[in-house]
């Protein structure tokens, strides 16, 4: 897979990557004001999906993880498409975001260890470190947690991510988001701070 030519002019890439359904498509919604296709199913989307503004691009890399109505081997073939264009566009991705769904996230990762295997999202959050990314953790549908556990569900986050509680000693890399009720504030802060140590105020207009 080539460097995708029609994005030449792409200088600076966000990058939004997860599993399937955590909710990656109505937060580029909500971050860029465009509208992509958002799914009730698991895995809709199967191609990277891009928001071109300026130099700035914003790209929806396809769900990881369990796909309605997608078998395994092309699951396996997602997962190899998503590595792929993350190593090829290397150079321009300026800021990956995980995605992170903060109902389900511990239960399928403590699923995943008790078969002594590491979960595809912990696999990318450590694929994005090692190539260099300046990452954030967007913990998504916080509006689904009572109030009374946010804290104690984002430290159990931030624990399995490798990092030590309390979440908020992080909270220059983690953003608690409710994409669909409209509230991804703390997202985009930390998406314009990194635009304005990149000297890129110019860009703030399209997030």
């Amino acid at each position: 897979m080539k460097k995708d030519q029609s994005f030449e002019k792409a200088k600076f890439e966000i990058i939004l990557s997860g599993r399937s359904n955590v909710g990656k498509s109505s937060i580029i919604r909500e971050l860029t004001g465009k509208k992509v296709k958002v799914g009730k199913r698991p895995g809709v989307t199967l191609k990277p999906a891009h928001t071109l503004r300026s130099d700035l691009l914003v790209t929806d890399l396809p769900g990881f993880g369990f796909m309605s109505g997608v078998k395994d081997r092309k699951q396996d073939i997602v997962k190899d498409q998503i590595v792929r264009y993350i190593e090829n566009n290397s150079d321009r991705i300026k800021i990956a975001v995980l995605v992170t769904d903060a109902v389900s996230f511990v239960d399928v990762v403590e699923r995943w260890e008790s078969r002594n295997e590491i979960p595809i999202d912990i696999e990318m959050f450590d694929f994005f470190n090692e190539l260099g990314f300046d990452t954030i953790i967007a913990i998504n549908k916080m509006d689904r947690i009572k109030d009374s556990e946010h804290e104690e569900r984002l430290d159990a986050i931030v624990e399995k991510l490798g990092l030590t509680p309390p979440w908020n000693q992080w909270n220059y890399i983690v953003a608690p988001t409710s994409a669909k009720k409209g509230d991804i504030k703390s997202l985009k802060g930390l998406i314009r701070k990194r635009l304005h140590d990149a000297k890129r105020d110019d860009l703030f207009k399209y997030i």
